[in-house]
Order: structure tokens, then C-alpha cells, then sequence
């Protein structure tokens, strides 16, 4: 699977999205989650965070990877509420996915680092990508039946508390 890294289509209009099937509709709001707005973005996680469908998992997951803070808030929420089997489909996910996931957790820790480091979020166990990471991997540990290793840069563990 590709996943594209923005795109720049303008969104289509209410009633083109209706018509759609809710697998059309999925797959519409996957591919606007990588919109070059974050507004956007936003607004079309919201009509697919919490999913149990496959081919929703790595754009959520890539999502986590981003600045945007709303958008990271989002994604905890809605992996808080995720059942099991929705948890389950993540956990699987990352298992076969482990450089993808990597490349994430590093996204999450220098987007902290660059953006948010200086202000409310000081320490990054109170920033909303650390509790993102924090439930990726124990949807991981689940579905491996092991501890899921924390793949950030070297020296992150040690510096503000990093989960």
C-alpha cells in the first residue's frame, strides 16, 4: 500500500460524498487525511478515527506522525475507545510494519521537539503524540504476546520523561 504524502484535490461537495457507498466513503476520507490543510485532514480523520476497517490503519497511524496537535488529540481519543478488535487490527498493523511504526514514533518525538517542546507541552509525557505512541504500542504488545519495543532515536528515553 502507498500512501500519498499530500494531496492538493479541492474536497468534493456533500452530496458527491452521499452518493458513495460507506467503503467509497472510507476510502475518500483516507485519501483527504493527506490533504495539504490540516483543517482538512481533521475533518476527514474524524470521519474514519475509530475504524476497524484495514485499510484505515495506516492512515491513522500516519497521521500520528504529523505536527498538528488537534489532529493528535483526535487520534488518542479515538484509540482510547477503540474495542478490541479495532485495537487489534493496530496492534497487527505495527507487528507487520515495524520500520513504518519507527519512522513514526521519530516523526512524533521531532515534531515535539521542534514545535512544542518550548511551550505547554515542556515535557513530552504530556504531549498527546507520546500517549498515541504509549497505545500503539500496547495495541503492538498485544498482538505480538510480547513487549512492543520503543523505536525512537536513541537518548529520547532519557531526556523530559519520554514514554
Amino acid at each position: 500500500m502507498s500512501i500519498p504524502e499530500r494531496i492538493y484535490n479541492g474536497e468534493p461537495v456533500a452530496g458527491a460524498v452521499e452518493s458513495l457507498s460507506r467503503r467509497q466513503r472510507q476510502l475518500l476520507h483516507c485519501l483527504y487525511s493527506r490533504h495539504h490543510d490540516g483543517r482538512v485532514r481533521q475533518r476527514h480523520l474524524a470521519e474514519v478515527a475509530g475504524s476497524a476497517d484495514p485499510w484505515v490503519v495506516p492512515y491513522v497511524v500516519r497521521l500520528a506522525g504529523e505536527y498538528v496537535l488537534e489532529i493528535l488529540v483526535d487520534i488518542r481519543d479515538a484509540l482510547r475507545d477503540l474495542d478490541a478488535p479495532g485495537a487489534g487490527m493496530y496492534g497487527r498493523f505495527i507487528v507487520d510494519n515495524p520500520e513504518f511504526f519507527a519512522r513514526t514514533q521519530r516523526r512524533v518525538v521531532s515534531y515535539w521537539s521542534c514545535y512544542y517542546r518550548e511551550g505547554v507541552h515542556a515535557s513530552f509525557r504530556g504531549y498527546p503524540g507520546c500517549t498515541v505512541l504509549d497505545l500503539l504500542r500496547s495495541a503492538a504488545a498485544e498482538s505480538a504476546g510480547r513487549p512492543w519495543p520503543n523505536l525512537a532515536p536513541r537518548g529520547w528515553a532519557e531526556v523530559d520523561g519520554y514514554c
